[in-house]
């Protein structure tokens, strides 16, 4: 497996690669910054190998060592934003299948696009700063000079020093702590990470942090303030795990920890080994916290264990972990949630198509990254694409339980490895040998490389779905005169999830009326709603309807957390009411040292902000 050039590196993964990282960090709150060395145990991959390129990103080199010696080294040209390439003279030449030992001292700056330094007023807790890490796609580079592709895996070990009131924590199994011998005011962590895996799942996270035991191998970590509810929400991580071990073999990482993050993380949740992070909306929002951490234990199989070989081939990773994600549903709760999930997905599927416009490449099952930032490109496609495409797939092949034969050993053949969608597809064909004719008349042009809609709409059950979509169309066609006739009884009859379907269908309707919108705060009261997955689509369904009362409520809620699924579509819908569009871009200005700085760098594109 010649691994494939990544159009998202600099690094060469053809000439070397790195087999292990031993990272040491001091982190300074003060100058917000990481001071450290990194040694890399690189193998090498072809003969008369004198000289190699690292990833780096606004990182200051002091000095590069190789087996001990002094080594040249200089920084190439700054890309837009893929940094700019290390370039390392060795002082020897080595031969294909030597190591060398190259030690980078350095020091991250201040605005790595990794890393969020959050002052005491952005925790719950109000008295320690707070660092977090968030390197997928390509922001490792930023905290570590690193081959920062995912066709590379290595195993790490780290040594963490941080102020003694403050706890460490990385993606890797805790290993002991000690006083700082060169300063009694600190303490170091120490990490390991047996598993080889990606730089991007290298994470780190330091905060007045707690934890408490919510299963045989799981503790949730977050702030005081947040733990025990935390606590609460968690406890049914180790049936999960148990079933997603049922599913797709056994969890190879050792622990699997939970951390929730301050509000401005920008994702649902991040799939760090043994470490998943998650966003604090969750904690309020019912069943939908179970698909959160369903997703990212899914991802210790596809994504961690077997990982795309570059960001074209993301669908692999994203595809296959909602596939597994929910067949944990279809396991834990029923069949008929796995399929009422399938139709939420079409519809966030859509979204993103009508969002990038139908013809974008960036819609795609696997798109031309070449000078693409994957933080531009990121979407629903690779997932509910991805998602559609096995869906499909499993029903001309024999049904869940004979895919499921697929995926698990799909996952064993390239477990530790990386790859492409070739080699997926390789594997399918073989696997479903006595079925190649059915094969063969996939659309596979189609499902991967046209733009848009798939070529086949899965038919889902309904059963689930029926409920929302009818109250739906009662508001759609309600003249005035029937407004009279809903009750709260209309939403007393629907589970979360279908409340917020509800909602998912009213968005990809005309605005409603205002008065409809009125009559239905009245009757249902959903300014109330803590449930963020359905108080956001209200929200917007509210702003579209040009009630001005709700543009407080939006832009409130845009700027209270900042997870980008939420916090971007609302900026977007106060900013498309023409009366309150400078209302939206003052509210960004005004929060923006808040938001995390790729949201931040989004949502000012989605305003048309300039960089300032």
């Amino acid at each position: 497996m010649a691994p494939a050039s990544d159009p998202s590196s600099f690094a060469s993964p053809s000439k070397c690669a790195t087999r292990h990282l031993n990272l040491t960090y001091r982190v300074n709150f003060d100058r917000r910054v990481l001071k450290g060395n990194a040694a890399l145990t690189v193998e090498v991959l072809e003969d008369k190998f004198s000289s190699l390129t690292l990833d780096s990103k606004d990182l200051k080199i002091f000095k590069v060592c190789a087996n001990g010696q002094a080594a040249k080294f200089a920084l190439g040209a700054q890309h837009r934003f893929k940094g700019s390439p290390l370039e390392i003279t060795l002082p020897f030449e080595l031969s294909r299948g030597q190591h060398v030992i190259v030690e980078i001292d350095y020091e991250t700056s201040p605005s790595a696009t990794a890393l969020q330094w959050l002052t005491p007023a952005q925790t719950a807790g109000k008295t320690h700063p707070y660092l977090f890490s968030q390197c997928q796609a390509i922001h490792c580079r930023t905290m570590v000079p690193c081959q920062d592709t995912p066709s590379i895996k290595h195993t790490y070990y780290a040594k963490v020093s941080v102020p003694k009131e403050l706890v460490a924590l990385m993606s890797a199994l805790r290993d002991g702590q000690e006083a700082d011998p060169n300063d009694n005011t600190r303490i170091i962590y120490h990490f390991r990470q047996p598993v080889p895996m990606p730089s991007y799942l290298i994470a780190i996270v330091v905060g007045a942090l707690e934890s408490r035991e919510i299963g045989p191998r799981s503790r949730v970590w977050s702030e005081k303030e947040l733990v025990d509810r935390a606590a609460f929400e968690f406890s049914e991580t180790e049936t999960m795990l148990k079933t997603a071990e049922n599913l797709a073999g056994p969890y190879v990482w050792g622990q699997y920890d939970v951390l929730v993050l301050p509000p401005s993380f920008p994702y649902g949740g991040m799939e760090n080994p043994c470490l998943t992070f998650v966003t604090p909306t969750v904690l309020a929002g019912d069943r939908s916290l179970a698909g959160v951490i369903a997703h990212e234990i899914s991802h210790s199989w596809t994504g961690n264990l077997v990982t795309n070989r570059t960001w074209e081939h993301f669908w692999l990773n994203e595809g296959h972990t909602v596939y597994l994600e929910r067949m944990i549903a279809r396991c834990m709760e029923s069949e008929q949630l796995r399929q009422f999930k399938g139709i939420g997905g079409w519809k966030e599927l859509q979204e993103s198509v009508d969002e990038f416009g139908a013809n974008s490449v960036l819609t795609n099952l696997v798109p031309n990254l070449d000078e693409v930032d994957t933080d531009e490109a990121f979407s629903s496609v690779p997932y509910e694409k991805g998602f559609a495409l096995l869906y499909h797939l499993e029903e001309l092949l024999g049904g869940p339980e004979v895919f499921m034969g697929f995926v698990k050993s799909y996952i064993q053949l390239f477990a530790y490895g990386s790859v492409t969608t070739e080699e997926w597809k390789n594997h399918l064909f073989t696997y479903f040998k006595d079925k190649v004719d059915i094969l063969n008349k996939v659309d596979w042009n189609g499902w991967m490389h046209t733009p848009g809609m798939p070529p086949v709409k899965p038919q889902y059950d309904t059963t689930m779905a029926d409920a929302c979509s009818t109250l739906c169309q009662r508001w759609v066609k309600a003249k005035e005169d029937d407004l009279a006739s809903f009750n709260k009884a209309d939403v007393k009859k629907l589970n979360s999830p279908q409340l917020i379907e509800f909602m998912a269908l009213l968005l990809q309707e005309k605005p409603l009326p205002l008065t409809h919108v009125k009559r239905m705060q009245e009757v249902y009261q959903l300014n109330d709603v803590v449930n963020a997955e359905v108080r956001f689509r209200w929200l917007r369904v509210c702003v579209r309807a040009r009630w001005e009362e709700a543009v407080t409520l939006a832009l409130k809620m845009a700027t209270d957390q900042g997870r980008m699924k939420f916090t971007r579509p609302l900026f977007k819908e106060v900013y498309n009411f023409p009366k309150y569009s400078e209302e939206a871009v003052k509210a960004f200005k005004e929060n923006r040292g808040a938001l995390h700085p790729v949201t931040a760098m989004l949502v000012a594109k989605d305003l048309k902000v300039d960089g300032n």
